[in-house]
């Protein structure tokens, strides 16, 4: 065990997980290559592309408009802004069809509900992720004890305190000496 773990450079478990991992994306390949390679194939390629062509320009664009918009913050607060539109922009991208009602009618087939839902809680479930998101910066940002608002407050509070001290000295030093 000790010569493999030097010779992988990690535990056995995660080589065991690694190699179950392809073994599954292996077996999920060949399934979905066993109907129609060369759809698939067009579709890997024109997703590549409408993703470095289109997409990608867009995610740029968004960033640089957000961190403009945060200010001097921006790198500490983009977290704040990147992970709810990431988690946004993966459920869109799953249940794309539905929530533009492009296959609504497939769908109501299939499952004989309603697809009318998926728009709404989809854009519910945005918000909600921005808002849960907001309120973890704004509790990371004033509550946390290692906070910036904290510690400038503390930095603050201590500035005065040597003021005061410094005042104090200065009041007692022009004193005359019977005085003190």
């Amino acid at each position: 065990m000790n010569r493999l773990s030097r010779w992988y450079g990690e535990s056995p478990l995660q080589l065991l997980l690694v190699a179950a991992s392809f073994a599954l994306a292996a077996y999920a390949g060949v399934r979905l290559l066993e109907n129609d390679p060369w759809a698939v194939a067009v579709w890997f390629v024109g997703a590549a592309l409408v993703h470095d062509l289109l997409l990608v320009p867009v995610y740029s664009l968004a960033d640089v408009a957000a961190q403009k918009a945060l200010g001097d913050r921006s790198r500490t607060a983009m977290t704040y802004v990147r992970v709810p539109a990431f988690l946004s922009g993966l459920l869109l991208l799953v249940w794309f069809p539905l929530i533009t009602r492009a296959r609504e009618d497939h769908y109501a087939l299939v499952t004989g509900h309603s697809g009318d839902a998926f728009l709404p809680r989809w854009l519910l479930l945005t918000a909600a992720l921005f808002a849960a998101s907001a309120l973890w910066f704004l509790a990371v940002t004033f509550l946390a004890p290692a906070s910036p608002w904290r510690q400038a407050r503390r930095a603050r509070r201590e500035e005065r305190e040597r003021e005061r001290e410094r005042q104090r000295r200065k009041e007692t030093k022009e004193r005359p000496p019977s005085d003190h």
